[in-house]
């Protein structure tokens, strides 16, 4: 990942934090876009210590203060990173809000939320950086699902199924649309939960998760294939590691663990 540019939403902590770390390592340059400024209780981690934590491993890095709904916020990400570092090569679509309430038990006001960060922030960072993806021939990542359409997945909570199922849709539309630039858009997913604050502090179940460097180790090996091997699909972060030749998994943590939503 040499002197290659990752764009990513929110990124100060969890999976997103691991993902960029990991592109770091391997010599790349990351922008970040996160609302977090000063530390939380129950949410570690802020714009400014991902920053950090960035250089720390021998990265290069841009933070912005932003809220990935806001169309302003997302220009001055982009406008930052290509003023910085020349260009865009990979997009990853990692801020998501979540709330698995049934439909009488989400407000409007969540399910909301959940579409405009969801929908509203991926349409926002991926459009933004088209222009230059083009360029680059670069790569756009989202950590959405695949559209498991079976009867339990549709019911338990519409509201957010709808809001990830659309970040999915929307990518799989980047792919056919864009396909003629070079451009590769695809998903990633998780199989198991994963140890983010969003597992704590929402689904519960820590114990039974895998740690964030999963989807970050997938991530980098999506990233290392040609885009006619990756573009227009959907990706489970175990399947891609073990298409790559990882046979252990327990290197990740979880002696127990649970699948993650919609994964039968």
């Amino acid at each position: 990942m040499h002197g290659r540019t990752m764009v990513m939403s929110g990124g100060s902590r969890g999976i997103g934090l691991d993902t960029a770390l990991a592109f770091a390592r391997r010599g790349g340059n990351v922008a970040l876009l996160a609302k977090t400024d000063q530390p939380h209780p129950r949410l570690p981690g802020t714009i400014h210590t991902a920053v950090e934590a960035i250089q720390h491993v021998g990265g290069q890095a841009v933070g912005v203060l932003g809220d990935v709904r806001s169309e302003d916020d997302v220009a001055q990400l982009v406008s930052r990173a290509v003023e910085r570092f020349g260009g865009v090569d990979v997009v990853v679509n990692n801020a998501s809000a979540i709330h698995t309430g049934g439909t009488l038990e989400t407000p409007a006001k969540k399910f909301a939320l959940m579409h405009e960060v969801n929908i509203r922030g991926t349409w926002l960072l991926t459009s933004a950086t088209l222009p230059h993806l083009r360029e680059s021939g670069g790569s756009v990542i989202t950590l959405s699902p695949p559209l498991n359409l079976s009867p339990h997945w549709l019911g338990v909570h519409p509201g957010y199924t709808t809001s990830k199922y659309a970040m999915t849709l929307l990518t799989l539309g980047w792919a056919a649309e864009f396909a003629d630039d070079g451009i590769a858009a695809y998903c990633l997913w998780p199989e198991t939960l994963i140890d983010t604050a969003a597992v704590r502090n929402i689904l519960g179940g820590a114990d039974r998760a895998r740690s964030p460097q999963i989807m970050a180790d997938a991530a980098m090996a999506l990233l290392d294939q040609p885009h006619e091997h990756t573009t227009g699909q959907t990706f489970i972060d175990a399947d891609v590691l073990r298409a790559a030749g990882v046979t252990d998994l327990s290197q990740y943590g979880g002696d127990s663990v649970a699948k993650d939503i919609f994964v039968d």
